[in-house]
């Protein structure tokens, strides 16, 4: 078998670099491990894209300008971010509505409410499902080959040169001979085995929210072919998630949003943290780490009856009592020591007035650790609680790249004809922290960057 250029991955980064490379000329097979059911890696739990929006348009509210969104990333990630490849990608963020929807992709009205996210991000219409469709059937319409249940195992590449790789197609093996590679993969945060190299026994109580393909296997392949490394092996951008979810592939349905809205506690009835610090989408992302580090990695959000119906439920109901130790019973929790946190917080809750859609004045004062926003009395019966467990959605470690996508070797050289996008390079920009929509918007714009330099420089040896 031979192409032009040979996609790894069948998620949103994979299908914006086939797509990218095909609109540039080039022929183009797209190889997706899962079965056609499950396509899409965890690009179909998405729902939205965050954007640069200078010029406006009819499904976002206001302007997001390129300072503003950097500044956010650097926030959310401690200041540390390779920002001239961040501001590249923000940049280019602002025609993605445009392009996407000429690949098919449709966009809804923004959302109100406490996501906080009309502004600065960009809502498909039926959700990530229904833009990994539209990325097929696009793909399809333009001549694009996709071969499903189709394992990249290895790959002959020579000195930084990438010659041919073989893929183990359903039960047969097959080589596949390509003037380029594009690998948009993910990471290895289904690969259990390969978290407890780092986590020890506490991998075993992570909930995995995507896709189960996952598992690093072409990662660790161009790492022992001398591809750069980049991230830390053991970050991963991994939320709070309701600990009744499936081990794999629950989506985003799983999370929870009630963590500003009350406490959050451990299995001994402490607090551990601000859940006030700041507006969810720049802060939920630091939960999963934060309850991966509890005993028994495990949390509990604990809230009244006046948030009922202020926050996104989970697709679960809570756990529910009359008072507080009878709640407290009933998620098998010491109840004098909740008791005595619910107690504590209470008292050092300051009036105010409390406003979810604002960094509100509802905060504490003498409390270690401080609840800074919405810190509002849990003294209205029924009472209610969420079980949390850190939910990984991707993982740091991955393969260095520079500006035009293109892998960097070991000794610093650039690859000939390799490229990357998606949650494989995501460590070329955050070393930690997340941006809601932002892992879309990287997938997007460097998928769409591979493509056309994969494709061009086909077209430019071709000429030589």
């Amino acid at each position: 078998m031979e192409t032009d250029v040979l996609v790894v991955g069948g998620g949103n980064a994979a299908l914006c670099a086939a797509l990218s490379a095909r609109d540039h000329g080039a022929r183009v097979l797209v190889i997706e491990r899962a079965p056609k059911f499950y396509r899409g890696g965890n690009s179909r739990h998405t729902r939205d894209f965050r954007v640069m929006n200078i010029k406006g348009n009819d499904f976002m509210i206001g302007r997001y300008t390129e300072d503003e969104f950097v500044d956010d990333l650097k926030r959310v990630a401690g200041g540390e971010i390779n920002e001239d490849l961040a501001r590249l990608i923000v940049r280019e963020s602002e025609t993605l509505p445009e392009w996407l929807g000429k690949q098919g992709v449709s966009w809804q009205p923004a959302l109100s409410g406490t996501l906080h996210l009309a502004r600065t991000n960009i809502f498909q219409l039926g959700g990530g499902k229904a833009m990994m469709n539209a990325y097929y059937r696009t793909a399809q319409k333009k001549g694009i080959e996709v071969w499903y249940e189709s394992m990249l195992e290895d790959m002959e590449i020579e000195g930084n040169e990438f010659k041919a790789a073989r893929v183990r197609k359903k039960d047969s093996v097959v080589t596949v001979k390509a003037k380029a590679i594009i690998v948009a993969s993910g990471g290895f945060e289904a690969n259990r085995e390969w978290h407890r190299k780092y986590w020890g026994s506490a991998a075993d109580n992570f909930i995995i929210r995507g896709t189960p393909y996952n598992q690093g296997n072409v990662l660790k392949l161009l790492l022992d072919y001398g591809v750069a490394r980049v991230g830390e092996p053991d970050a991963f951008h991994a939320v709070a998630v309701d600990g009744r979810a499936p081990e794999n592939d629950g989506g985003i349905v799983t999370r929870l949003d009630s963590v500003p809205f009350g406490i959050v506690v451990n299995k001994d009835g402490q607090r551990f943290y601000d859940e006030g610090e700041d507006f969810w989408p720049k802060r939920y992302a630091i939960w999963g780490g934060l309850i991966a580090r509890q005993p028994d990695q495990i949390a509990f959000s604990i809230f009244d009856s006046k948030m009922i119906g202020k926050f996104m439920p989970s697709v679960w109901d809570p756990v529910s009592a009359d008072t507080i130790k009878g709640l407290a019973e009933q998620l098998g929790l010491d109840s004098d020591a909740v008791e005595k946190t619910v107690k504590e917080f209470n008292e050092a809750t300051r009036p105010g007035t409390f406003n979810p859609a604002e960094l509100d004045d509802c905060r504490t004062e003498g409390l270690k650790p401080p609840k800074s926003h919405w810190a509002v009395k849990i003294d209205q019966p029924p009472y209610y609680a969420y079980p949390l467990k850190a939910g990984i959605t991707f993982t740091y470690l991955g393969v260095k790249v520079n500006e035009h996508a293109r892998m960097i070797m070991e000794d610093g050289s650039l690859a000939k004809n390799m490229f990357a996008s998606g949650e494989i390079t995501a460590g070329n920009v955050l070393k930690r922290g997340y941006l809601a929509g932002f892992g879309l918007t990287l997938g997007a714009t460097l998928g769409r960057i591979a493509g056309r330099e994969a494709a061009n420089g086909i077209r430019q040896e071709s000429v030589r």
